[in-house]
């Protein structure tokens, strides 16, 4: 019962065998090598523990460290199976037979080799062999020791190596290394950042502690922002998964999901790992941390960045930091599909979706809309692969007279042939409270389900899936600082966020709990200042408060769903306070923290609003002296920058949508007095003044398209909108 492996003629594991068999007859020493026998197969079972990365990366060293801490075999591919196999040293059989064929005999060893329950070693070339890695990976979890590659040039050049298997004369070592990260990143189970100066005793701890998340997938649940932890704690409440909370959006008792133990925490050292990677491998990295591998694994979720991140940006940056005027600097998020922020979750949360989503069911996915949203979500769903089509359609709902006419010409034109959109003669408010009852109604949701088949979901960012890749882009746009050496890692920055439904300036308040050195987070609002009221004074008061249609309608909103997950968390996860918040704000109109969570709040958050003058003020100025043209939002948020910002560091200023989805209100704060009617015209006319930045190209492409120009339009009546889904469900499924 004490052999470990299948693969005998390795002296180290003999060695291991023959220690254990020499301490049986001491009864101490017996019940520690028990216990940690224990502590191996607790951890791995019968698997494989198998390091990978590149040469230099300190996999044997690791290893060994490892394997002593599991009190369990070691095996090094390079001294314990090629060597052994060849009778010859690696090099000497590089040297006799060249790198392809190498790679070709390395590959084969790989085939023949079996062992189970070990920590095994690869060499730096070993996953450039497909079936040898296919073999292995059957019985082991695959660990990517992530060194930078200047660190990995820095130890091999002490170690005096200056070639590797694949190198070829003309290219360099760092090409080669380079070339090799590809296939490291289609084998790999789990990614462990390494760091130039960290010890290989603390990378052997981090690679336990992943193979430990790795296996208990059970430890990542979510819970409901108003269950109280009563129910939590006597299991009364039945464990929700990543795959759940995307799938069902909002939970039963009409809270939102949040992490039952908070976001992951990375260290100093692993934020500045990230410094010079690229958007898509910060998202990658950041997203690892965040969704397990249970769920998502990670080729899968690298397959689902590279599909959402590639080619539909513009920018190959995808969110480039841009500097303004003094300390301010803007985060330009409009650079995908439709031109708003709202694309970095919806090209993403679609794919994430379609793959979380059980096979047996259709799903109709319903969303709200306050302008970008809509055609963010067509857009998203409709880009699905078409098997993927077939089972899951979109309703966008959005205020039929509260979004401007190009939003409202662009969430037409993105309808296809599963996706649509429908006019409510009403507000924001109203469309997304609705779609929160219709959820709630297990009646209905009930009937759907029997009747059609079909199970209804969420893409507002009630939904846990669209609020981590927002939380990517601000930790994107504070290493862009520091990578272009406006500030060391660790100095602090401001945020400042044009605010409507909080979900935007949670996810940099997420990103600042996840180690991102953000000191205050700026809540701008519009005339519908309801949120910097709360952060003011603690109450949050609806009662004589109605809408104001302004230039800004995507923060046209009173109630803001996420601003629930931030109380909950400073509320110390106490839902049953949350709970009678939101009951007070049902039933009453308003509700009022407490001295203490005031004071945490605001340790986080400061606010200011913007009237509809200064924001046209705001747009005129800054072009004039910069060339440069602020949508609407943005501009909400430079003008509460100025009036609150101390000026001690810099404050990157989240720009939310681009201009050109706004051109009236652009034009009549440019001062052009005859402003033509039709959206594509208006674009035309700003084009003509060679702004910076251009007029985005896919929304001109969007609005050229002669595609379907009808939409319904229905009443603000609960009954009127379940009557429109069964029907569209009809038609889609049936």
């Amino acid at each position: 019962m004490f052999s470990f492996v299948q693969y005998r003629p390795l002296g180290l594991i003999t060695q291991n065998i023959l220690c254990l068999k020499l301490t049986l007859s001491r009864p101490v020493a017996f019940a520690q090598i028990w216990k940690s026998w224990l502590s191996s197969c607790s951890l791995v079972g019968n698997k494989n523990i198998i390091l990978m990365g590149p040469p230099g990366a300190g996999k044997t060293t690791v290893g060994r460290i490892v394997g002593q801490k599991l009190g369990c075999p070691v095996i090094d591919i390079d001294d314990d199976v090629l060597e052994t196999t060849w009778n010859m040293s690696v090099s000497g059989k590089l040297q006799d037979v060249g790198n392809e064929q190498f790679l070709e005999e390395e590959g084969k060893a790989l085939l023949r080799f079996s062992a189970s329950g070990s920590v095994i070693s690869l060499t730096g070339s070993n996953p450039m062999h497909a079936a040898g890695m296919q073999h292995m990976k059957k019985n082991g979890i695959v660990v990517y020791l992530d060194v930078p590659t200047a660190v990995i040039m820095s130890r091999l050049e002490s170690m005096k190596v200056d070639r590797i298997v694949g190198q070829s004369p003309g290219l360099s070592l760092k090409d080669i290394l380079q070339f090799r990260k590809q296939f490291y990143k289609r084998w790999y189970d789990i990614r462990v950042l390494c760091g130039g100066d960290i010890a290989a005793e603390v990378v052997a701890e981090k690679v336990l502690d992943a193979v430990k998340r790795y296996q208990n997938s059970e430890l990542e649940t979510f819970v409901s922002t108003r269950s109280s932890k009563c129910e939590r704690s006597t299991g009364k409440i039945s464990h929700k998964y990543f795959s759940d909370v995307v799938t069902e959006g909002l939970a039963p008792d009409g809270g939102l999901f949040v992490p039952e133990r908070g976001l992951p925490k990375f260290t100093a050292g692993e934020w500045q790992l990230l410094i010079e990677a690229t958007y898509t491998e910060r998202a990658q990295v950041i997203l690892e941390k965040c969704i397990h591998p249970a769920d998502i694994p990670a080729s899968k979720l690298a397959e689902i960045i590279g599909t959402a991140y590639g080619e539909n940006f513009t920018c190959p940056k995808i969110a480039p930091v841009r500097h303004l005027v003094g300390n301010q600097f803007l985060l330009e998020l409009f650079h995908g599909p439709t031109a708003s922020f709202k694309d970095f979750a919806l090209q993403m949360m679609p794919h994430i979706f379609a793959y979380c989503i059980p096979r047996s069911c259709n799903y109709l996915v319903l969303v709200a809309t306050s302008g970008d949203t809509g055609s963010a979500v067509l857009d998203g769903f409709s880009r699905l692969h078409d098997t993927d089509k077939q089972r899951i359609a979109v309703i966008n709902f959005f205020p039929e007279d509260g979004v401007s006419p190009i939003q409202k010409s662009q969430m037409i034109c993105c309808q296809k042939e599963n996706a649509w959109s429908i006019g409510v003669k009403s507000d924001f408010d109203f469309c997304q409270t609705a779609i929160k009852q219709i959820f709630t109604n297990s009646d209905y949701t009930g009937f759907l389900t029997v009747e059609y088949g079909t199970a209804l979901a969420a893409a507002n960012s009630i939904n846990w899936a669209r609020l981590l890749p927002q939380i990517v882009y601000h930790a994107s746009a504070y290493l862009d600082l520091v990578h272009q050496g406006i500030i060391p890692f660790g100095s602090p920055v401001d945020v400042c966020i044009p605010t409507g439904n909080f979900g935007n300036i949670l996810a940099a308040l997420y990103a600042k709990m996840m180690g991102i050195p953000i000191r205050k987070c700026i809540c701008a609002s519009n005339e519908n200042n309801v949120l910097t009221d709360f952060i003011q004074t603690g109450v949050y008061d609806l009662r004589g408060r109605k809408l104001i249609p302004t230039f800004s309608p995507a923060v046209d909103i009173l109630k803001s769903s996420n601003l629930e997950r931030y109380l909950h968390l400073i509320a110390n996860e106490d839902g049953q306070l949350v709970t009678q918040f939101y009951s007070q704000l049902e039933n009453q109109g308003h509700f009022q923290l407490q001295n203490d969570l005031l004071e945490k709040l605001q340790q986080d958050l400061v606010a200011g609003w913007c009237s509809e003058e200064d924001c046209l003020a705001a747009i005129h100025s800054v072009y004039s002296t910069t060339g440069y043209i602020l949508d609407t939002h943005t501009a909400v948020a430079k003008v509460v920058a100025d009036r609150l910002q101390d000026r001690t560091c810099p404050i990157i200023i989240s720009s939310t949508a681009h201009y050109s989805k706004f051109a009236p209100a652009i034009l009549r704060a440019l001062r052009i007095a005859e402003i033509n009617q039709n959206p594509l015209s208006q674009l035309h006319l700003l084009s003509s003044y060679s702004p910076l930045p251009p007029v985005h190209w896919g929304l001109l492409e969007t609005l050229k398209k002669k595609g379907n120009e009808d939409h319904q339009v229905c009443d603000a009546d609960m009954s009127v909108l379940m009557s429109h889904i069964e029907t569209l469900i009809q038609n889609h499924f049936m």
